[in-house]
């Protein structure tokens, strides 16, 4: 199979590029070879390339800036999937996408399934859900997971900050009232080669079951609880720190005020992905855990 891979320098496409590789021969690129805010980049690569497979993990995930760059996130995060899609009913293939919590205002009680309609608070949110939709309106071979809280080894992340601010201080606050399940780009990267080693062997391509999906870890927590578990994980995978789980500190989300607004609640069911495609989803956890180790290995 010819899959053509965005974002390759990402946390999710750096996995991707590692869990896709046995599937066919795999085009990655990277911003400096395809910026996604260049519309006629995108078009001139996927028709020299004409991939089976488009895999766009490429976002601008900056979510604090978008406030005050909303050009250029709906640029990357709505146009680009839009343009993508366009392209890829010309050639009638597969575009696999990925998208956020965000596009929540997090004020369900329980967790969110495919059926809920997005209410986003910020512009990061609202471009996301835009790119999605703009995406599912182009073609209809599209697969779109929804995620949350996506960390990794490589990569800027929440708990890559942790580490690095558990070595520096003796005491932290985290927000405490914000509800999600940490999932690591190494999950995401594999439950998408998974579902594509099915859509591979798949009798008939348009009975195939496309459309969104939740992919996260199993389990919850909160931020704070979070950064707990980092930290001793990290002292019990032998990492010499200043910091104590016991010192992290929870405060409020208006305790800690940034530009955008987060959704308080961030539990996505994913019932649906795990009945169609007959997969097992592990605890956020065993994710941090394994990701920890890679870090600690390498450090």
């Amino acid at each position: 199979m010819r899959i053509f891979l965005t974002g390759k320098n990402g946390q999710v496409g750096f996995e991707l590029q590692r869990a896709l590789a046995p599937l066919g021969t795999v085009r990655a690129v990277g911003q400096a070879e395809c910026d996604l805010a260049d519309e006629q980049a995108i078009r001139r690569l996927i028709r020299e390339w004409r991939p089976e497979i488009i895999v766009n993990p490429a976002a601008y995930t900056a979510v604090d800036r978008a406030e005050s760059e909303p050009k250029a996130a709906f640029a990357v995060n709505s146009r680009a999937p839009e343009v993508i899609g366009e392209e890829a009913a010309k050639l009638d293939v597969l575009v696999v996408h990925y998208c956020t919590d965000y596009v929540f205002d997090g004020h369900k009680a329980g967790a969110y399934t495919e059926a809920d309609i997005p209410h986003p608070l910020g512009v990061y949110g609202k471009s996301k859900a835009a790119g999605t939709q703009a995406l599912s309106r182009q073609v209809k071979k599209h697969l779109v997971f929804r995620t949350s809280w996506v960390f990794g080894a490589y990569g800027n992340n929440f708990a890559k900050t942790i580490l690095r601010l558990a070595g520096e201080r003796e005491e932290l606050k985290v927000v405490s009232d914000q509800f999600g399940a940490p999932t690591s780009a190494a999950l995401l990267a594999d439950v998408t080669a998974q579902i594509l080693g099915q859509y591979r062997r798949w009798p008939d391509r348009d009975a195939f079951p496309y459309g969104l999906y939740n992919l996260a870890a199993t389990g919850e927590t909160t931020w704070c609880d979070y950064a707990k578990t980092v930290v001793a994980t990290a002292w019990r995978n032998g990492r010499d720190l200043k910091l104590q789980p016991e010192n992290i500190l929870p405060i409020t989300t208006a305790e800690y005020p940034v530009p955008a607004a987060r959704p308080a609640n961030s539990r996505l069911a994913t019932d649906l992905l795990r009945h169609t495609f007959g997969l097992r989803l592990p605890s956020w956890q065993e994710g941090l855990e394994h990701v920890l180790q890679q870090l600690h290995r390498t450090s």
